[in-house]
């Protein structure tokens, strides 16, 4: 604590030497940079909220397997780029288990990263139809999915969902759809950055409007199951994870491996396309595809454009995690229930410190503990929290980069802050409290 607050100078230096204009405004990756720099350069050693890496190790299971694999010499042969069977077949299983929908084994695509499933999506879910613009995104929400979306030239647009949840969404909803100009619809559940999720009677508006106006869902489940007030974890049984797949028939699922099975570094997701859109025939694909099927130009034009597909080892690898969960030999949500608990305390130290959860319900309940919370701070805005919040040794993103309407709210991920880290987050935020008084008049 001896060298708390860090001096302003030695921050607007580091980050005018990396090019960062405005901090409220910086990606993840530059505040990842800007933080390692002062770190580096002070001594101090943050309390890292930037950046939702997994913070447990990958399971035994997985790990396993790829080395088997290995062994066996798959690394010397391209794999299916379609997907090893095993794991397609595993993957529709869990699906079914955990979600209670049924998408066939052939609509199940691995894919490096839910990232890489997002750009696949976006090129052929944006092109089937010469008349239609682009994405609508429900936010806030992972800035990258819109970033892909520029980079690939299209148009999008957004709201954030958080004035209008229940009924209040249908509305809002069919205001950006009616204008016949989305081709796609893309929602994380639960949410990232806020932490929100989606009711059965929200999935069910946008299902039912999805149909109205022919747009495909693309439903983003990075943090599948973690939504810790209830337990979607075992397998066949209710309540199963909320998912958009009971109330439309062309719909995209996004699976990361990355949450629940800390699998991050090996960078594979899975794309599951809905058997009524595979199958779709879209005669407008034909203008970048070979074909006008809507999975096939998935796999074999996108895809294939990208990666031709995924490395081999590690399809194994997620391949024997889906079988052990599908069996239930191994129950996910034990271990990272861990993220959870961290965050209910780690909110805790932040409210007491004055601070408030800027997203702080799911309609008449309180937001549920997860992988992340939002924070803010009376009187400050984003820029100005971040900023003062990185004097303390401590980091954490904007909602200003999330598509968020709030213009004062960090965003917090609990899973690179260790629990023996805790005193000295709440010995920071003290000094912060007693440093910036609140007027109380």
């Amino acid at each position: 604590m001896t060298s708390i607050p860090i001096s302003p100078e030695i921050i607007k230096t580091l980050a005018k030497s990396i090019d960062i204009p405005s901090l409220g405004s910086s990606s993840i990756r530059e505040i990842v940079q800007l933080v390692n720099k002062i770190e580096e350069k002070t001594g101090v050693k943050f309390v890292r909220m930037e950046m939702g890496v997994p913070g447990l190790p990958a399971p035994a299971i997985g790990v396993e397997a790829e080395i088997a694999a290995l062994k066996k010499g798959v690394a010397s042969v391209y794999p299916d780029i379609s997907g090893l069977q095993s794991l397609k077949e595993e993957t529709s299983r869990f699906i079914k288990l955990f979600l209670n929908v049924d998408i066939d084994p052939e609509g199940c695509i691995p894919t490096v990263g839910s990232m890489m499933g997002a750009m696949v999506s976006f090129l052929v879910a944006n092109r089937n139809d010469r008349t239609k613009e682009g994405t609508l995104f429900i936010d806030p929400g992972f800035p990258v999915q819109k970033q892909q979306v520029k980079m690939l030239g299209h148009d999008y647009s957004a709201f954030d969902i958080y004035n209008y949840r229940g009924k209040k969404l249908k509305a809002k909803l069919e205001s950006h759809l009616e204008s016949g100009k989305i081709s796609s619809l893309l929602f994380s559940n639960p949410n990232n950055p806020s932490w929100i999720c989606l009711t059965e009677e929200e999935l069910a508006i946008i299902g039912e409007l999805s149909k109205k106006y022919d747009v495909i869902v693309i439903e983003d489940l990075a943090y599948f199951g973690m939504d810790f007030r209830k337990d979607y974890s075992i397998p066949g049984k209710a309540p199963f994870q909320p998912t958009i797949g009971r109330y439309t028939d062309e719909y995209i699922i996004l699976i990361s491996s990355s949450k629940i099975f800390s699998y991050a570094g090996q960078r594979i997701g899975i794309m599951a396309i809905s058997d009524k859109l595979f199958n779709r025939s879209y005669p407008d694909l034909l203008r970048y595809y070979s074909t006008d099927k809507f999975g096939h130009s998935a796999i074999f034009g996108a895809l294939y454009g990208l990666s031709a597909g995924v490395a081999h080892s590690v399809q194994y690898g997620l391949a024997a995690l889906l079988k052990a969960v599908n069996d239930g030999k191994y129950k996910y949500r034990d271990d990272i229930m861990e993220y959870g608990e961290k965050a209910r305390r780690m909110k805790n130290i932040f409210i007491s410190n004055d601070f408030r959860i800027v997203y702080d319900t799911d309609l008449d309940q309180p937001i549920a503990d997860g992988f992340y919370f939002t924070i803010g701070y009376p009187g400050m805005s984003a820029d100005e929290l971040i900023e003062q919040l990185l004097s303390y040794g401590i980091s954490a993103i904007s909602l200003l980069t999330t598509g968020s309407e709030r213009h004062d709210g960090l965003r917090a991920c609990v899973s690179k802050v260790p629990v023996e880290q805790f005193g000295d987050l709440e010995l920071r935020l003290k000094k912060f409290r007693e440093d910036h008084p609140i007027n109380r008049n």
